[in-house]
């Protein structure tokens, strides 16, 4: 099997987890029950013997396309050959019991077409070989220690080298349905289902959801898509959001810079909030305050810079051998070990996105106030170490600049919030550290020599793109001169082909080897600063180029590799699409100022 390109999968999802879809129409990767779950599906990180699902021709395949339904996570691909023309249809079913019911469907659509089965189920990471029979109304079963998944379809199954197999035609106006659930392995078997009354209903539940979404101007429908990806990410129970549905896709091809994005980040923490608030989703933004309240009770020295879906802390990384990794990038890992860092901008979000939530009129919570101002006594008493900065830095602990920005933003924030809440606490204490750590910043972070901020404090000139958040979480205003130097810095230093890379790996900063690509979150950010400059010229050019980036349904991964012009990095990812929706909420507002509603904006506003 030929590596598919990660721009050529599309996703579907039923909010508890995800599974990648090629343009082919095989499943290379679907983790059960949760998004951090072990995999069933794992050739995305390796060959078919570690586990996909193909429903396609059997026949040479003369054209294919595919498409979302309007506003939803339906999968339609169209497939023409010789013979006719066939469609696939993909979507799971957002089910609220503890079963994944994952429907395909196909549709006869002119003539008569050959199709073929090839289903490979491998639990484990593509290690463990389940024990398949069949139930006692026909189904197909595959057991494997706490798996159980069933199969329904009218199609004739037969085993074939540890491979359930099948061969099959579907005429002009003929549906042929195939329904696949996830249980427990000690409960008893699922209700059967029809597959192609639930891939309707799905239909119509995406279709009202996102038809809600507040007009963005020529953007909107990428907007919509963007919202639509950062719900099917949103875990339907907890609230949490996980930033990408994969592990271990490189962040460079062939190269070792592989992490498991499938838990929630604090980092995401405001500018999740508001994309939410900008696009009309207020029950959306508040069960992400929720979690994120619950995520991070109790002793604030104990605080996670991620958490997992439930709010678990215990996220220990581990490598698994066996798989070689997407295009020979190992290790492929599990768990992150970056989980334990010491994040001091972790703070600053926090503080953000309770305040943000505050200001644009989510209730109050019982516990929030006085949970903020505990984390506020544990930051004063380290807000002058270290730490391991917003990229999560596996080398020495540094004083970042951008952490240290995060730390003002931590009591800014509790300021605003007594000043237009009128809550209570320690008000001129607090801006007493406001000012120390702003003198701080602005006398150890900023360069004189070259007029601009750097990474870290006494950094030889090192730039982070991290940096573009001084204008945009307020700390200096735009037109300040030290601003404007640190952003025609980062242009001319850090834009490679027009995009935005985090920061120099040459520099050797995180003590790894290899380079990466161009952060797609922070070139947004990059636009977000025009956008405020007044330069919206380039700010429209420079938005609508990314949107370029995106793959044929509109989805984006975390980097995007110049050289070789493809998508790199886990998929889909979270920030990509947060700092898309922001951005065009921000650049649209400025652009037709008459035409919008501030509802979300930069979060200084």
């Amino acid at each position: 099997m030929q590596m598919a390109r990660i721009e050529d999968y599309a996703v579907i999802g039923n909010r508890k987890t995800m599974a990648l879809v090629r343009r082919d129409a095989s499943i290379d990767w679907l983790c059960l029950p949760r998004f951090d779950s072990d995999a069933c599906f794992a050739a995305l990180l390796g060959d078919q013997s570690h586990g996909f699902w193909q429903i396609a021709p059997a026949a040479e395949v003369t054209n294919s396309e595919r498409h979302y339904r309007d506003g939803t996570l339906v999968l339609d691909t169209v497939f023409e050959c010789a013979q006719g023309k066939v469609m696939v249809s993909d979507c799971m079913h957002a089910a609220n019991h503890d079963r994944v019911d994952l429907l395909r469907v196909v549709t006869g659509l002119e003539g008569k077409v050959p199709m073929q089965l090839r289903l490979c189920l491998r639990f484990g990471y593509g290690r463990v070989i389940p024990w398949v029979s069949r139930t006692g109304d026909g189904r197909l079963q595959a057991v494997a220690g706490p798996d159980r998944v069933v199969l329904a379809t009218p199609v004739g199954l037969r085993g074939e080298d540890l491979n359930t197999v099948a061969d099959f035609s579907v005429a002009a106006d003929e549906i042929v349905p195939f329904a696949m659930t996830w249980v427990p392995s000690w409960e008893g078997l699922p209700e059967p289902l029809d597959a192609m009354v639930l891939v309707e209903h799905e239909t119509r539940v995406n279709e009202g959801w996102s038809g809600r979404c507040r007009k963005a101007g020529p953007w909107t429908e990428a907007v919509k898509r963007s919202l639509v990806t950062l719900k099917a990410l949103t875990h339907r129970d907890t609230g949490g959001i996980v930033a990408a549905a994969t592990t271990s896709l490189p962040e460079q091809l062939g190269g070792s810079r592989n992490w498991d994005y499938r838990y929630c980040w604090l980092r995401d923490a405001t500018l999740t909030l508001l994309a939410l608030i900008a696009g009309g989703y207020i029950d959306e933004a508040a069960s992400w305050r929720k979690w994120l309240l619950r995520a991070v009770a109790g002793d604030p020295a104990n605080l996670r810079i991620m958490y997992s879906l439930a709010g678990e802390r215990r996220l220990s990384e581990y490598e698994l051998p066996w798989l070689p990794g997407y295009e020979s990038s190992a290790p492929v890992r599990v768990g992150n070990a970056a989980s334990s860092q010491l994040q001091l901008d972790v703070y600053g979000e926090v503080m953000d996105a309770l305040h943000q939530g505050r200001r644009h009129g989510l209730s109050e919570l019982e516990s929030g106030w006085s949970l903020q101002r505990t984390m506020v006594e544990h930051l004063e008493s380290i807000w002058q170490q270290p730490d391991d900065g917003i990229w999560e830095i596996r080398g020495p602990r540094r004083h970042f600049t951008h952490s240290k920005v995060m730390v003002w933003v931590a009591f800014d924030r509790m300021i605003q919030s007594v000043e237009e809440f009128g809550l209570e606490g320690p008000v001129e204490h607090w801006r007493e550290l406001r000012q120390q750590v702003h003198e701080d910043v602005c006398k150890r972070g900023f360069d004189n020599n070259r007029g601009s901020f750097v990474q870290y404090y006494g950094a030889d000139g090192v730039l982070d793109a991290s940096l573009l958040q001084i204008p945009l979480t307020g700390f200096l205003p735009v037109a300040d001169e030290r601003v404007r130097g640190t952003i025609d810095a980062i242009e001319k230093r850090l834009v490679s082909h027009g995009f935005v890379r985090r920061y120099d790996t040459a520099c050797g900063v995180d003590g790894l080897t290899g380079d990466e690509g161009a952060f797609l979150a922070c070139s947004f950010w990059l636009v977000d600063c025009m956008t405020m400059q007044g330069r919206l010229d380039e700010a429209r050019a420079m938005f609508e180029r990314l949107l370029t980036l995106r793959n044929d349904v509109g989805l984006l991964s975390e980097e995007y590799d110049v050289k070789a012009e493809r998508q790199v990095g886990n998929f889909p990812q979270a920030f990509s699409h947060i700092a898309l929706v922001n951005s065009a909420y921000n650049l649209s507002e400025a652009l037709w100022p008459d035409t919008h509603k501030r509802a979300g904006g930069h979060r200084h506003q």
